[in-house]
């Protein structure tokens, strides 16, 4: 259907199009090729892109020169009479002036670098206007764009936004922070959550970063629960391995927990879910809204499906990297 509708287009405006689409796919395809090391086969598709943009090129060229060129009167197909030079003088016309095929071809060489230049250097400008650094850029925030506030958010000038959480916690130095430079954000996003038997009239926005080890969640929580008051609700249980510190200033809290493990049974058609079980153990910094610790807190927990932790020095340290960018927050 497509490409029924470009034939239908007019000569000068359909093989303009098509050089212009062949030259931007064959560059980038060569381009992800040699310099991102995607293969040989993304390199012969953007050969094979090229050399058909180039085939279009050269039929462009000779239509252009076929247009220069006059046609002949029809009275010149017949015999015409003979003249005498006195009767007729000569006239004398210029030559006609050719397309040079060598400013052609270094037209199309110079676009053809054009067009890479600009790939390159977008593919090297900085992302957020920080510096380019060794770390792969993260997954990008995927808001629920046509949620809608709860009502607790509104009774709460202060609260900040899911969106605002995962834009601080989805920086490009996590990986390293967290132990694996290597590695990338695969998925990123922010709700707009309240917190269980509440409700909903305490507003506790959540994002979430996963990555192939690790995943990593931050969260608020806008109640009057205090962390000297969390402490002591979470002292009786033995395996919780409590550490009490102070972060940025403020009261927080190291605990540990486990989470909790739901499986579908899709094969059956029904959606049917299984128990619940126990899940991998997570590890959570909680830090309180300020150093008076007068209520409320930040949560950030990190877990892996193998039950494998980074040290808790990475959570100190995310949080005095993160927590500091949370724009609107609570003072």
């Amino acid at each position: 259907m497509l490409g029924y509708l470009v034939r239908l287009l007019p000569f000068w405006v359909r093989e303009p199009l098509l050089i212009l689409v062949g030259s931007v796919f064959g560059v980038r395809i060569l381009y992800m090729a040699l310099v991102d090391g995607e293969g040989w086969v993304p390199a012969v598709i953007g050969a094979v892109f090229l050399l058909g943009t180039a085939l279009r090129v050269r039929v462009v060229v000779r239509a252009v020169r076929a247009r220069r060129r006059p046609a002949l009167p029809a009275e010149a197909e017949t015999k015409a009479p003979v003249v005498p030079a006195s009767a007729a003088p000569a006239v004398r016309r210029p030559a006609e002036k050719k397309p040079n095929a060598f400013v052609q071809a270094t037209l199309a060489i110079g676009l053809f670098a054009v067009i890479g230049g600009v790939l390159w250097i977008e593919n090297k400008l900085p992302e957020d206007g920080t510096a380019t650094t060794g770390a792969s850029r993260p997954a990008a925030c995927w808001p629920d764009e046509d949620e809608k506030l709860p009502s607790a958010y509104r009774a709460t000038p202060d609260a900040v936004t899911g969106e605002d959480l995962c834009r601080a916690l989805n920086r490009p130095e996590l990986p390293e922070l967290l132990g694996t430079p290597t590695e990338r954000s695969v998925y990123a996003s922010g709700t707009n959550n309240t917190a269980p038997l509440t409700d909903q009239k305490v507003a506790q926005p959540e994002a979430r970063v996963e990555f192939e080890t690790y995943t990593v969640e931050l969260s608020a929580t806008y109640n009057k629960l205090t962390v000297d008051r969390y402490q002591a609700m979470t002292a009786y249980r033995d395996d919780a391995d409590l550490r009490k510190l102070t972060v940025l200033g403020r009261p927080a809290l190291l605990t540990s927990d486990h989470m909790m493990k739901i499986q579908f049974d899709l094969g059956s058609g029904e959606g049917a879910s299984g128990p619940v079980e126990r899940g991998p153990l997570a590890r959570t910094l909680t830090v309180a809204f300020d150093a008076k610790d007068r209520g409320g807190s930040y949560d950030l927990t990190v877990w892996s499906e193998t039950g494998a932790l980074p040290d808790d020095s990475a959570l100190l340290d995310i949080a005095e990297a993160v927590l500091p960018r949370i724009a609107h927050g609570p003072e």
